[in-house]
């Protein structure tokens, strides 16, 4: 099994290093918080990665969610000194929860049990995981993994199999369907169009293109994306609401 250690205590992970060379595992890699954690993933491709959880910044619970919309998610096991997060971890459908000082007996049985995990389980856990509200979103650019804050988003717009996510400053594509992110973030995201999703919090006002076609103007961009006629009233009334 390929396995990632996630810690933010430098002696942690080398314990936990030595232990896994006994057991014959292969270390690919190490991470001291889980914004590393992400990345690391993403670039290794591990089976497992053993997850602390209290960290600096994104603890190991929030990393854990993010690791399980992944496409090929591995196999997650929580390692702690507190046993009073157990609950929230085995709900990010962790395969174990390790007490520190972890016994090798406990570690051997928890990567035991990894190994009976099918990519089929683990797909089944990434998708019972689909009803979450994020608060942030993972892209991909220049490589590595970025989280993108929902509040910063402007707007979804479709494009063929992509789709792009837009902020004050960036652009992204991104894997997701405007459906699914549409019912995600139902009442802070409306739909102006077939194939745009805009930030409620973000709109400015409606106005006409230069084919007399009704546009959303929308804060912080230039970009002005047309309304279709179906959505027209729905978003008119919506902008009576906000006093727009």
């Amino acid at each position: 099994m390929n396995v990632l250690i996630v810690d933010d205590e430098q002696l942690a992970r080398q314990r936990l290093r030595h232990m896994l060379s006994g057991m014959g595992e292969q270390v690919v890699g190490e991470a001291a918080s889980g914004e590393q954690a992400l990345k690391q993933t993403m670039n290794s491709s591990p089976d497992v990665v053993l997850m602390d959880i209290r960290m600096p910044g994104m603890d190991g619970l929030e990393a854990a969610g993010y690791i399980n919309q992944m496409e090929n998610p591995p196999a997650i096991i929580f390692t702690t000194a507190y046993s009073d997060h157990a609950l929230e971890a085995f709900e990010t459908h962790a395969i174990d929860y390790l007490l520190k000082p972890i016994k090798q007996d406990r570690l051997a049985n928890a990567i035991s049990a990894a190994k009976r995990l099918t990519r089929a389980q683990i797909e089944r856990l990434r998708n019972a995981d689909a009803g979450d509200v994020r608060s942030k979103i993972c892209v991909k650019s220049r490589g590595s993994l970025e989280l993108v804050p929902i509040d910063d988003i402007i707007y979804f717009k479709a494009d063929q199999k992509y789709v792009t996510l837009k902020t004050d400053d960036h652009e992204y594509l991104i894997e997701e369907s405007l459906k699914a992110l549409e019912q995600e973030f139902n009442g802070r995201f409306v739909r102006i169009h077939r194939n745009a999703l805009v930030s409620e919090s973000h709109i400015a006002g409606i106005s006409k293109n230069d084919d007399g076609h009704q546009c959303i103007v929308l804060n912080y961009t230039d970009d002005i994306l047309e309304i279709s006629r179906r959505h027209l009233p729905s978003i008119r009334k919506k902008l009576k609401n906000l006093n727009v």
